[in-house]
């Protein structure tokens, strides 16, 4: 996981900090598409539905896998 999520003139301390730094809190977020009309919406529920579904199919191919 560090090899991949390190850049190429960081260093694996470096990826480990900034991994490893506090996230915002979800309350930061709330409202933040409240712009959006219906159709951008449906098509944002949509995008997120198919990655969802691809999780879930690569999540069962590495269970089936690894046992």
């Amino acid at each position: 996981m560090l090899r991949r999520s390190k850049k190429s003139a960081e260093s694996f301390s470096e990826v480990v900090k900034r991994l490893a730094r506090p996230r915002q809190p979800l309350s930061e977020f709330a409202g933040i598409w409240s712009d959006l009309n219906a159709k951008e919406r449906r098509e944002l529920k949509r995008i997120y539905s198919a990655l969802r579904e691809g999780d879930q199919r690569r999540a069962e191919k590495v269970r089936l896998a690894w046992g």
